[in-house]
């Protein structure tokens, strides 16, 4: 199980603008941001990306790292609830990647755990069980820890004895090349985490499938 949330891109219009300075061609620039109505009344503004910045970024994404520097400046933020067993997959992508997590640490205590705070969608009713059993061992310890706070030893049976199936909510901040890598290496990964991640973000990040792709949106 994987579930992504509040999606929010930042800084396309500064990047294009990097993107330009090698050859001071600034004056191509025909991105722009035009009016959106909300509901015939009520109006705002959506960035649209111009033909000659997307050509340009497609060339240089054809080129190859050295060259698409660009991506680099295009931040991602969003919030993912994820098993950990995932998220230890998603921590080696480090570089310019910041989490900012919900804590195992003060706050596993905070009420007893169910089936519903775990990934589970793959296991068989066996496991179920199996998995339900140990959720009642961990939450006697959480009863015997919030009783009596001086007992260390019923914490470290809740934090070693938490599965890997666990769903962890973070905030990841990342860049645009970040994630190009993680479609590179995870699209036809085993974990349905993984192809689930990458279809969201061809799906959602703005022009990430026209980059890629070399086509218009």
């Amino acid at each position: 199980m994987i579930k992504i949330e509040n999606i929010q891109v930042f800084n396309i219009e500064g990047a294009i603008r990097g993107m330009r300075n090698p050859l001071n061609s600034w004056d191509k620039i025909d991105s722009e941001n035009v009016p959106y109505s909300l509901d015939g009344n009520c109006y705002t503004e959506v960035f649209e990306l111009g033909k000659n910045d997307l050509d340009l970024m497609q060339r240089l994404y054809k080129a190859g790292h050295p060259h698409r520097k660009y991506l680099r400046q295009i931040f991602v933020s969003m919030d993912i609830t994820a098993p950990l067993y995932w998220w230890k997959e998603a921590d080696q992508y480090r570089i310019g990647v910041t989490t900012n997590s919900c804590s195992t640490m003060h706050k596993i205590h905070s009420k007893d755990l169910t089936l519903d705070d775990f990934s589970t969608d793959h296991l068989t009713e066996f496991s179920k069980d199996v998995l339900s059993k140990l959720l009642d061992t961990i939450n006697y310890y959480r009863k015997d820890f919030v009783e009596n706070k001086t007992n260390k030893d019923a914490w470290w049976q809740m934090i070693q004895l938490l599965p890997s199936s666990y769903n962890q909510r973070r905030t990841l901040t990342c860049n645009y090349e970040n994630v190009v890598n993680m479609l590179e290496y995870r699209s036809d990964h085993k974990l349905d985490e993984w192809q689930e991640f990458c279809k969201i973000m061809i799906d959602k990040l703005p022009y990430l499938k026209e980059i890629i792709n070399g086509t218009e949106s």
